[in-house]
């Protein structure tokens, strides 16, 4: 359902750069559910005072443009929430990991005891997710992220942890199939960094990639220079190099591989699609395409104009996501989940549309129907190109 709800119509046509590379045309809409869950309600939710809903993530750090962009769709969420519902006000407390495993469980741990925060938004990332799941597990507080995607998070038994979206091991192959196919590369040279996330989805794009691998590499966080990686891939050839990794790191890599002669595709997942990207690229940026289990936030004119209006900037990768699954919680609260209990059941029953997407997870914390989407670098601007797997 969520991929046939959030089909893209597209303009234009295919053409093929001089480079060879392929230029998809942008997508200019996509299908929003009619019946979507908003956090405004019927404004007529009551609750006691003092109930909170948490946000731990990045909002420091290399990569923390990704956790802003969640931040504050769930600011917003709780900003529509509180406005259209006098009698149940509740609060938004944050707490910064920078998105470091290291230094997550130190803000988790002060988030899980505080008696009034009753459900999360978060982590970001999977590294630190998979740091702190059992922090939550044994505090019994749920937790929704929406945009960790490293398998194996859903393979712990925890009962209090949802994803909010596709996780790799549907990313990596329709990564594959978007390069294959519709990408035109019949050669693909794949480099991951050492992260939790880049490790997972490396290994799942790799195995669905079969015989058009031609060669792979490993980075590591905090690496400047990638000279010698860029070696390898200038004596391969490939048609396109697929980066399993962050922006910090991604867009310095494929700055200095366009200024070696690089003249193929660049393809990143959703860790690297983010404005911040092209900022840190350049023009470099303009060969690059993105795959990301994540619904383009500024395609949808309700939200989009409220974002805009809120923060004075467009919707970025998973500021939807985090609308959407604060919405779960606070839809919760609305129907008397006032414990941390309560509120768990009520996420772990859930089985209604968002704009993003239909909300209905199995009993691993996995969604039912997840989507990937495709997205490129146009004239300086990150566009949707279509839904990808």
């Amino acid at each position: 359902m969520a991929g046939c709800a959030n089909q893209g119509t597209t303009g234009g046509s295919t053409e093929t750069a001089a480079s060879g590379r392929v230029n998809l045309p942008a997508a200019t809409s996509v299908e929003v559910p009619a019946n979507a869950v908003l956090p405004a309600g019927d404004g007529k939710a009551t609750c006691p005072a003092g109930l909170d809903i948490a946000y731990i993530g990045a909002e420091t750090g290399a990569n923390a443009q990704l956790g802003i962009n969640i931040y504050n769709g769930v600011q917003l969420a709780i900003d529509q929430h509180n406005e259209a519902n006098p009698g149940c006000q509740v609060n938004f407390t944050k707490f910064d990991t920078e998105g470091d495993p290291n230094k997550a469980t130190g803000p988790v741990t002060q988030a899980v005891n505080t008696e009034s925060i009753i459900g999360v938004i978060g982590l970001p990332f999977s590294g630190e997710s998979k740091a702190t799941g059992n922090i939550f597990e044994q505090a019994g507080l749920v937790h929704i992220t929406p945009s960790a995607t490293n398998p194996d998070l859903t393979k712990n038994g925890w009962k209090t942890f949802f994803r909010g979206l596709g996780n790799d091991a549907v990313q990596g192959p329709a990564a594959a199939s978007f390069m294959t196919g519709p990408l035109e590369a019949k050669t693909v040279y794949l480099v991951q960094d050492d992260s939790d996330y880049g490790i997972g989805l490396g290994t799942t794009t790799t195995e669905a990639l079969g015989d058009a691998l031609v060669g792979s590499d490993k980075v590591i966080t905090g690496q400047k220079d990638f000279s010698a990686t860029i070696s390898k891939i200038m004596n391969a050839k490939p048609d396109a190099v697929y980066y399993s990794g962050y922006y910090a790191e991604g867009a310095p890599f494929d700055q200095q591989l366009v200024a070696k002669g690089y003249t193929g595709t660049f393809v990143a997942p959703d860790g690297v699609k983010d404005d911040q990207f092209i900022k840190l690229a350049g023009d470099a940026s303009e060969n690059a395409y993105f795959t990301c289990p994540c619904t383009p936030g500024e395609l949808i004119p309700e939200f989009q104009k409220a974002y805009s209006a809120a923060f004075n900037a467009e919707p970025g990768t998973y500021s939807i996501e985090g609308y959407d699954a604060a919405t779960v919680l606070l839809s919760g609260i609305g129907q008397g989940n006032i414990t941390r209990p309560d509120l768990l059941k009520w996420v772990t029953g859930y089985d209604a549309d968002g704009l993003s997407k239909h909300y209905k997870w199995d009993s691993t914390g996995e969604l039912a129907t997840p989507a990937v989407y495709g997205y490129r670098v146009l004239d300086g601007k990150i566009v949707l190109t279509g839904v990808i797997g």
